[in-house]
């Protein structure tokens, strides 16, 4: 599995969204945070934002709900044109039936926890997904620090998806800089969120493939699982 970078706009210029997109060409996502001021503290983009940008660039959406009611609202978000749509283990009422909801409209499944919520009791569900979000920092805004605590946690998902035998990508959410993209890696991470080490760079795009270049050399010929033990 190939190490994948996706850009989250929270931290781009909301008011240039197509130019801010057009700045990482090389990205393999854009991280869209939707944030609806209940399930998380905050309150940012939506729908009518994913229809406009799924125009103006041609880098497949990656949309982590943080919201409540992910049942109601993760459909949509497929509809709209979004390659990936990522609910919330702590919101979701119904999982099985959204996560394969998302499959059948065409994207991608995903399936996220916070810091402090154990992956091991999802274990049977990872049949349904196609991809395992570990927040590494409690989620509601951006430029938080890295959590290391979550470290083993990404290596005891890893070991799930590994036993599983399915392809589940792993992805980071939070605190993922030129600084702890690494650590990521080692512990068997394979898709990196970062925002302010991306759009608070000089230069973005260079940003996106210096920190594809760290967790590269990191994962090294395993694939990201040569520091699980």
């Amino acid at each position: 599995m190939a190490v994948q970078i996706s850009p989250s706009i929270l931290s781009a210029d909301f008011a240039r969204l197509a130019d801010e997109a057009a700045a990482v060409p090389t990205a393999d996502w854009l991280h869209v945070d939707v944030m609806d001021n209940h399930f998380v503290p905050n309150l940012t983009l939506g729908l009518p934002v994913v229809e406009a940008l799924r125009k103006a660039t041609s880098i497949p959406l990656d949309c982590h709900l943080m919201i409540e009611n992910p049942d109601r609202w993760a459909p949509p978000y497929a509809e709209a044109g979004a390659g990936s749509v990522t609910i919330h283990a702590e919101a979701a009422g119904a999982p099985v039936r959204t996560l394969r909801q998302i499959r059948s409209l065409g994207a991608r499944a995903g399936l996220a926890f916070n810091p402090a919520t154990a992956v091991e009791p999802y274990e049977d569900l990872l049949g349904e997904v196609d991809m395992l979000l570990l927040m590494t920092v409690e989620p509601g805004f951006g430029g938080q620090k890295f959590l290391d605590l979550v470290l083993p946690k990404i290596r005891r998902a890893r070991d799930l998806i590994e036993r599983h035998g399915g392809e589940v990508w792993l992805q980071v959410d939070g605190g993922v800089t030129a600084g702890t993209i690494e650590r990521c890696a080692e512990a068997g991470a394979d898709v990196f969120v970062a925002g302010s080490a991306v759009y608070g760079a000089g230069d973005p795009s260079a940003a996106v493939e210096a920190l594809r270049a760290l967790a590269t050399a990191a994962a090294g010929p395993s694939g990201g699982r040569h520091d699980r033990h």
